[in-house]
């Protein structure tokens, strides 16, 4: 008799097998028992018939508890009224950890008690299904970059300096000097480009943003590429491959998942198609201005939740707009060679209501520029003089992108806030458990 685990169920069906499980709820009449069991692999029910099993071993099925650990042995069998296929009917129960009072009960429990309880809620099937999809993101990303030819490069957590400003940053001590949590990785994938040529990091971040809205996190990890010898619109290819080679990745290896969370999976097809619309900032002004919602919209102003999930919604795709204001975008972006108010970027916005989930741009090449804009940017000139050595010394036109995982994860997984997509959400009033 094998061990197995319940993802490899269709494996043996009428075949006799041992699995360790833990009890998610139960059920029982006089005659059966319905026990719904999981194992982290997958969610399946285990049936105990009075008539072919021990008085002990009903007696058991009847009164384990919530959450209680055990190994069942059993026969697998098809069951096509499941969403998963299989159940099993057990012969034998053996108790391996006695689970009393779990608090995550089957009743509707408030988001607060659920954040509290966080270390168990884990372990609900959405969110198993919330975190299989994540995996799979995880997964695919490394093998994109790998065939795309870019080696992983890591960026420092711990940084003296800021690619975007001090005010969102979380400060720290570094003995006797001011140092920083890093809000990305961008400019030291900068320096991995220049050494390798194409490179990605894949970390934590950290935004000290009082922010309380669905789509933000304090702590979140950044896939940030980073590519030299290449212009903005190869650097759009590549991105909207990369979001494509994703979705295909989760509608290939998760449709339990997907089926779990009722997400529409001719949807996310669409997803898969390319090229991604793109449309500029100024475009985008004029889709603003024309509409009902936004008639008061000027040039100039930043995007928000509202406007980003207006714009999006005119496509069935994720869609590209090109080229912000130079005012409200960073540095080290490169100026428009034919307009002084734009710079070289695109913002990458997911249909249904999503948002941003890529931002990127190409890099500005001019050492001389490049320090006034830090200058005018009111950061430390000298902090910089490593990324400038970058553009004295054989610089290339490059450019890079940063895309937020949990971002992603929300947006293709259908789920409504962004504290689903990581396993312990850091927010503003929350670092518990």
């Amino acid at each position: 008799m094998e061990k197995i685990s319940i993802i490899d169920a269709k494996n043996y069906v009428n075949e006799k097998v041992k699995i360790g499980v833990w009890l998610t709820n139960k059920r029982s009449s006089g005659k059966i028992a319905f026990l719904q069991l999981r194992d982290g692999s997958a969610f399946f029910q285990g049936v105990v018939v009075k008539s072919n099993v021990s008085e002990e071993t009903f007696k058991l099925a009847k009164e384990v508890k919530q959450e209680a650990s055990l190994y069942v042995v059993g026969t697998i069998h098809e069951d096509s009224r499941s969403h998963f296929g299989y159940e099993i009917e057990i012969e034998e129960i053996e108790i391996v950890g006695e689970s009393e009072n779990y608090p995550i009960t089957p009743k509707e429990h408030g988001t607060d008690f659920l954040m509290d309880h966080r270390h168990l809620w884990l372990r609900s099937k959405r969110q198993y299904a919330i975190m299989q999809i994540r995996n799979e993101m995880i997964r695919a990303t490394y093998e994109f970059f790998n065939k795309e030819g870019f080696i992983k490069f890591d960026a420092p957590i711990l940084t003296g300096s800021a690619p975007e400003g001090t005010t969102e940053l979380f400060h720290t001590e570094y003995f006797d000097k001011d140092a920083y949590l890093s809000q990305s990785g961008q400019l030291y994938e900068e320096a991995g480009a220049m050494a390798y040529g194409k490179v990605f990091s894949f970390g934590p971040t950290f935004r000290a943003e009082k922010s309380k809205t669905r789509r933000h996190l304090i702590e979140f990890w950044m896939i940030e590429p980073e590519m030299a010898f290449m212009h903005q619109e190869e650097s759009l290819e590549i991105q909207e491959r990369y979001i494509a080679f994703l979705v295909q990745g989760v509608l290939d290896n998760c449709d339990y998942a997907l089926t779990i969370l009722e997400r529409d999976k001719d949807v996310l097809k669409k997803y898969t198609k390319l090229p991604f619309p793109r449309i500029s900032y100024d475009e985008a002004i004029k889709i603003l201005q024309d509409s009902k919602e936004f008639p008061n919209i000027t040039w100039g102003e930043d995007f928000g939740s509202p406007e980003e999930t207006y714009l999006a919604n005119q496509f069935e795709q994720p869609v590209f707009v090109l080229n912000y204001p130079k005012a409200i975008k960073p540095f080290y972006m490169k100026p428009h060679p034919t307009r002084d108010d734009v710079v070289i970027c695109a913002d990458l916005l997911a249909p249904e209501g999503y948002g941003e989930i890529i931002g990127g741009s190409e890099r500005a090449v001019d050492p001389e520029y490049l320090e006034k804009q830090i200058q005018k940017a009111g950061l430390d000139s000298k902090e910089y003089q490593w990324y400038l050595d970058l553009r004295r010394y054989g610089s290339v036109p490059h450019a890079g992108f940063g895309l937020g995982l949990e971002r992603a994860v929300t947006w293709i997984t259908g789920e409504s806030h962004i504290r689903e997509a990581i396993p312990f959400p850091r927010l503003l009033n929350r670092i518990y458990p």
